[in-house]
């Protein structure tokens, strides 16, 4: 969710030119030094100093060779934080250093197939986030007592912002521990399961969570705070799922008042569109945190206060966003969308923001009926700008607009309008869960399993919505005939402002009370028709399309 409030609320989008840069390249690309491995496990060890807030530690990277005989290794640190050392069967290795990218010189043969450990010792000052979630860095915060409350938010910047790693989203590690050692009694949290918590016997402890599943690198990320913790379960599509709740002591009762109200109705929703929750073996939870809010999985950061709408504001400015919690919709369901399915390039980043803002839309359906999902879904389309595509450009690090939320929730509802039929549009979005389950994807992979699965070629309306700025058009006229008898009109319509071939179906009534199904093409085509005039000709308020009478 990082781009929501900086792209809609407090500035508007610019369209200006981009300059990628060599270290662009090096953050974005895979580069012949990340290629030839895959990161599988990640055991991370972080000591967090507060009063000097700096951390100290190590990453234990298990990795597959997937190519033989390759001489370097790019992990990436930013500065200021250094890279200590680097250690493989016991011995020092150099490296070359290129701004983050640190490429190491392996002196072992690294033989295809083979599983091989690295370890990184590092420490330092990381930078601190200026507006969380919406920068990235590390968060040294105070709660309301003004006591020490700290986190990480760095989608997009990137998690080597506060630790070592395999900077790039193509390659999640299929494992992770996190191990936080903070000062008592404040308590660390982090994804998946508390698996121990050590005494160190010098006013520290150590807190040891870890996830069994694939996890994006920017959503491991740790919660140090004087936190109180209460569970529930729900008996969900894949059995019985754990539910924690980390909030700050002073919250317990309004957290609780809040989470187990909204979150089994969340669950029930999103499972009946999305399928099973992806994470059971680590449990679903909420943290509370000293930001809005990310979709950190299984630990999904809580920042809007136990209150509905976002930050208590309607962004329907319908009413409708008000009667529920914007976080706790939104942010659980990046578990399926970009927690579960994740793109390979953050240009891709589409497919987690449309398809989760698109949760919204299903979340009210479910909770207050299709019309009420409507009303939002439509009322969001204020906050659409459309002055730069939605997909941004591979290779540089380098994610699209803020329109990926709004505008590519109203593709989807569009599409779905379009199918007419919801059954259907649920097994394609249960589907994309199945096929995808804990990968990393292109939007090509996504496009095509949404029209083979649906039985219609979307591919033209994914080149408009995404790849353009340009609302499709209906254009529509009637044709006067000379003689013609009453209720024998004709309605002369065609799609204008769109790509080459543009094709879409629209739903309109062609006589009152009655919808059918239009096919515009951008040639001109006439139908017969029972309106008395143009102006009683209406579209179906789903479609996100322009009207031209």
């Amino acid at each position: 969710m990082k781009k929501l409030l900086f792209a809609f609320v407090i500035l508007p989008i610019i369209a200006t030119a981009q300059p990628f840069t060599h270290a662009d390249t090096l953050r974005g690309s895979v580069t012949p030094e990340r290629a030839w491995w895959d990161a599988r496990h990640y055991d991370l060890h972080v000591a967090f100093d507060i009063a000097k807030q700096g951390v100290s530690g190590w990453n234990t990277i298990t990795y597959e060779v997937l190519q033989n005989e390759q001489a370097r290794l790019q992990i990436d640190l930013m500065a200021p934080l250094v890279l200590d050392s680097a250690v493989q069967d016991g011995k020092r290795l150099v490296w070359q250093q290129d701004g983050p990218a640190h490429f190491i010189q392996l002196n072992t043969a690294q033989e295809k197939g083979s599983l091989r450990k690295i370890s990184l010792y590092y420490h330092g000052k990381p930078i601190i986030a200026n507006r969380p979630p919406w920068d990235g860095g590390i968060i040294w915060g105070k709660d309301e007592k003004s006591r020490p409350w700290v986190s990480v938010a760095c989608q997009g910047m990137g998690p080597s912002v506060w630790y070592p790693n395999k900077d790039h989203q193509y390659d999640e590690p299929d494992s992770a521990a996190l191990h936080i050692t903070c000062p008592q009694p404040l308590v660390g949290v982090a994804n998946g399961r508390l698996r121990q918590r050590n005494d160190n016997g010098d006013g520290t402890a150590t807190y040891t969570w870890a996830v069994a599943n694939p996890i994006n690198n920017y959503n491991l990320v740790p919660y140090i705070g004087y936190y109180r913790h209460f569970e529930d379960f729900y008996i969900g599509e894949a059995g019985r799922l754990s539910l924690d709740f980390w909030v700050m002591d002073y919250n317990l009762e309004k957290a609780k008042t809040q989470f187990l109200d909204q979150v089994p109705k969340m669950l029930k929703c999103f499972e009946h569109w999305f399928g099973p929750y992806p994470f059971y073996e680590d449990g679903y939870k909420l943290v509370e945190s000293p930001h809005l809010g990310m979709e950190h999985q299984s630990a999904v950061a809580y920042g809007n206060g136990y209150q509905n709408g976002y930050r208590g504001r309607d962004l329907s400015d319908t009413g409708v966003g008000l009667k529920w919690d914007f976080i706790i919709i939104h942010e659980s369901g990046h578990e399926w969308f970009g927690n579960n399915i994740s793109t390979k390039d953050i240009a891709d980043m589409w497919v987690h923001e449309s398809f989760t803002n698109y949760s919204e839309t299903l979340f009210t359906g479910c909770e207050y009926g299709e019309d009420k999902a409507t009303t939002y879904n439509v009322g969001c389309r204020a906050l659409i700008g459309n002055r730069e595509p939605i997909i941004g450009t591979y290779g540089v690090n380098h994610e699209g607009s803020g329109d990926m939320y709004y505008k590519g929730g109203s593709m989807l509802h569009t599409i779905r309008a379009v199918v007419d039929d919801d059954e259907k549009f649920r097994e394609m979005l249960r589907g994309l869960n199945r096929e995808f389950r804990h990968q990393t994807v292109t939007t090509k992979q996504v496009e095509d399993y949404v029209s083979a699965s649906l039985g219609i070629d979307f591919s033209k309306v994914f080149d408009q919505y995404l790849r353009t700025t340009d609302i499709p058009v209906l254009e529509v006229s009637m044709v006067e005939k000379k003689g013609k008898k009453k209720g024998d009109n004709q309605l002369a319509y065609r799609w204008v402002n769109c790509v080459p071939g543009f094709n879409m179906p629209v739903r309109v009534q062609l006589e009152p009370d009655k919808w059918s199904m239009l096919i515009p093409t951008t040639k001109p085509q006439t139908i017969g028709c029972k309106l008395d005039s143009v102006q009683s000709f209406l579209v179906d308020g789903r479609f996100y399309i322009k009207l031209k009478k």
